[in-house]
């Protein structure tokens, strides 16, 4: 049974005192935050420079508020789920921010609707530096905004857009009901979270039953499925034409400012690489002994009795050890994560699961949440997680509020190259071959998985959304074709291609948020291809990347990833990482 939080030492607890001492001045300063929300008074003025920066001072102010309501109530809550009033912090939030959006809807298309020449003459003015960034965004934008009366009509279906996702989520968390499964001759129960662990059994005929019980349920619902995936299909389809795009892909990626041609560059060069994919299969297969390799057989480790287990005071040691090529700075900033308390460690009883990093501009320091167990992954874990607390505290230290938030397409980089740097690390110093297998294998999954799969997966969004274009009905047959092909062509002839994968593209949420996936996949390309450098080329490179660090949301994130040296406009990047997984493969086989 985990422990109560009464029970965990202090230093291993998060220092939420640091925001608010107690629940009495986090209610006080709620109350006082709420007299904020009233934008009124701006409404139909931001044409006036004025008027404009005293609504970005007025925003900022109850931002910075709202931020500080906002983590505490989320840090509370996360401690233990099982507190009523924590809780109720998270209602009084989540109600305060619906009045904010509201308060601020009129913002974004009044500044659109302004002419061309007062957001040039806005983004050129020296004491509008803080803005420009966000106003050249809006001037970009403007040619896809509608005349007001079709904006209106357009925002009438706004909460509808998101249907499609609501519905698909109704049916695969609450109306799914999956068989039990036989482990060591007792009944399991299936769900979602005990499948992955259910696919990393020693047992091939556990990890068989488990995926063949798992898809029956997805395939006895596939007409459903199929209809509410088209139907999303159909919607970005339709906002696209709207909204003047040339084709939904363009839209989707217009958001985060990214060009067409970094996604054309993803899946010509994963294209590329395939080969490499196909070979680490054979040998997985060869490493794992069978006669044949399933589909279910890809998520157990290829590696057995390869295990590094340290405590937490140890694990720390070892990933400030890895993490020295980014030099003294950056070890004295882990040193205050530990010694300042931003890391809650311990799993105790009700603590919300897994891990997170959170922080904004305006707070003392980033927080992080563990549930650290002695396994080599959740070493990797403490890495991953300070990446993140570390790109948020060189973005907020060094970015006024208004560009201090980074984008999503670049959240997973830092944490990432926190990764990759501290598998270098123990690889170099491991002796023993097997735990070095193990290493090598780990790193290869989580290429596999999270640039190559992730990249299949954005390949079958591309077809999807090409064929609806240009006029092709999308049926669940033809999506089922499309899914298995690709699943052919990104795995090889050295796994059995069952049946049941044809249909895996209907039980993966991430494709109601069309176009997204691939950000995972640019996202460890970047990550790899800086700390490559990093290795490479020592300080020169480290001062680049402590510029991306420092950047926040100040331009595009493709520009913002030309500051550490990644360009994904071009391939280098791309060759980079697709190098990086076949020389860990060679590494691997010879071991």
């Amino acid at each position: 049974m985990p422990k109560e939080r009464s029970q965990v030492k202090k230093e291993y607890t998060w220092a939420t005192e640091d925001i608010y001492p107690s629940l009495a001045d986090w209610y006080a300063a709620y109350d006082n935050a709420v007299k904020l929300v009233d934008f009124s008074r701006f409404k139909g003025k931001l044409g006036n420079k004025e008027s404009f920066v005293a609504y970005c001072k007025a925003d900022e102010e109850i931002n910075v508020e709202f931020s500080k309501l906002w983590i505490y109530a989320s840090l509370k809550h996360d401690e233990d789920t099982r507190n009523s009033e924590c809780a109720s912090l998270m209602a009084k939030m989540n109600d305060v921010a619906v009045r904010y959006s509201s308060e601020t809807a009129f913002v974004i298309p009044e500044l659109t609707a302004l002419d061309a020449s007062v957001l040039q003459s806005y983004i050129s003015d020296p004491e509008l530096k803080d803005y420009d960034y966000m106003l050249k965004c809006i001037l970009k934008d403007k040619p896809h905004v509608l005349g007001l009366e079709a904006e209106q009509v357009l925002a009438l279906g706004g909460t509808m857009y998101g249907d499609f996702r609501d519905i698909f989520g109704m049916l695969d968390n609450a109306d799914m009901k999956f068989d039990d499964v036989v482990v060591n001759g007792k009944p399991v129960k299936l769900s979602h979270g005990m499948y992955s662990v259910l696919l990393a059994d020693k047992d091939q005929k556990v990890r068989e039953q488990a995926f063949k019980t798992y898809y029956k349920s997805y395939i006895s619902h596939i007409n459903t499925l199929a209809q509410i995936y088209i139907g999303n299909v159909d919607k970005d389809i339709f906002l696209t034409r709207a909204r003047k795009y040339g084709s939904c892909l363009e839209r989707a990626l217009s958001v985060e400012d990214v060009d067409v041609k970094v996604y054309n560059n993803l899946l010509e060069s994963v294209d590329g690489a395939l080969p490499a994919v196909h070979d680490y299969i054979r040998a997985r297969k060869a490493e794992l002994g069978l006669e044949e390799l399933h589909m279910y057989d890809l998520y157990v480790s290829p590696v057995e009795g390869a295990e590094i287990k340290l405590d937490y005071e140890d694990a720390f040691k070892l990933v400030k050890e890895g993490l020295k090529p980014l030099g003294e700075e950056y070890a004295a900033l882990l040193d205050r994560a530990k010694s300042e308390r931003w890391i809650d460690v311990e799993e105790t009883a009700g603590k919300r699961s897994g891990a997170y990093s959170t922080g904004e501009y305006g707070l003392k320091h980033p927080y992080v949440l563990l549930n650290y167990q002695p396994t080599i992954h959740d070493v990797f874990t403490i890495a991953h997680e300070l990446g993140h607390a570390m790109h948020t505290y060189y973005s907020v230290k060094n970015q006024p509020q208004a560009k201090a938030s980074y984008k999503i397409f670049v959240a997973e980089v830092a944490s990432t190259v926190n990764e990759v740097l501290l598998l270098k690390h123990i690889l170099k110093s491991e002796k023993d071959v097997k735990v070095k297998k193990y290493l090598l294998s780990y790193y290869l999954d989580m290429l596999r998985t999270t640039l190559f799969r992730q990249t299949m997966f954005a390949e079958f969004e591309y077809e999807a959304h090409s064929k609806a274009e240009a006029g092709e009905p999308l049926t669940k047959d033809s999506l089922n074709a499309m899914y298995l092909a690709l699943n052919k062509k990104y795995y090889g002839d050295g796994v059995i291609h069952d049946d049941e994968i044809a249909y895996e593209w209907a039980r993966i949420p991430h494709f109601y948020r069309a176009f997204y996936v691939y950000k995972y996949a640019t996202g460890i390309i970047s990550a790899v291809s800086i700390a490559e450098r990093i290795y490479s080329e020592g300080a020169p490179a480290v001062a680049d990347y402590f510029k991306f660090l420092s950047s926040g949301g100040s331009d595009s994130p493709v520009a913002l990833l030309k500051l550490a040296g990644v360009d994904l406009m071009g391939k280098a990047p791309f060759e980079a990482a697709m190098r990086s997984f076949r020389t860990t493969l060679e590494e691997f086989k010879k071991l």
